[in-house]
């Protein structure tokens, strides 16, 4: 599968995700940034990375005090082939699971914790 489609399918599966989100969510979501990108290797700590991560989260959550103002943006990174392998190539549970991997981040950037994810069904 190519990078273009699987960024189509994941930006449209993003959109339906944040549209379905509650205000008091959707507005810091629609904050953080979101990246597509096929596998972990472009940014600075990435060699401490596996390489089969599905996404990650990066920055300041809302938690914290973001004090200076060239701090690190908040962004949501989507691993498109990963994610495409994990499902096996299929595309509705691709989709899907574009879904769980952005909301599972999204809880990162929001400051919940693993045991809030796993809560909320997105471990």
């Amino acid at each position: 599968m190519d990078f273009e489609t699987l960024s189509k399918w994941a930006d449209e599966e993003v959109k339906a995700v944040l549209a379905t989100l509650p205000p008091q969510v959707k507005k810091p979501a629609m904050a953080c940034s979101i990246s597509f990108e096929e596998r972990p290797g472009r940014s600075l700590h990435d060699e401490e990375l596996e390489g089969d991560e599905l996404g990650l989260f990066e920055g300041p959550s809302l938690l914290e005090e973001t004090s200076s103002p060239g701090g690190m943006i908040p962004q949501v990174r989507l691993f498109l082939f990963n994610l495409w392998e994990w499902v096996e190539q299929d595309e509705q549970d691709y989709r899907d699971e574009v879904g769980i991997t952005f909301l599972h981040e999204l809880g990162h950037y929001l400051g919940w914790e693993e045991n809030d994810l796993e809560d909320r069904g997105l471990e």
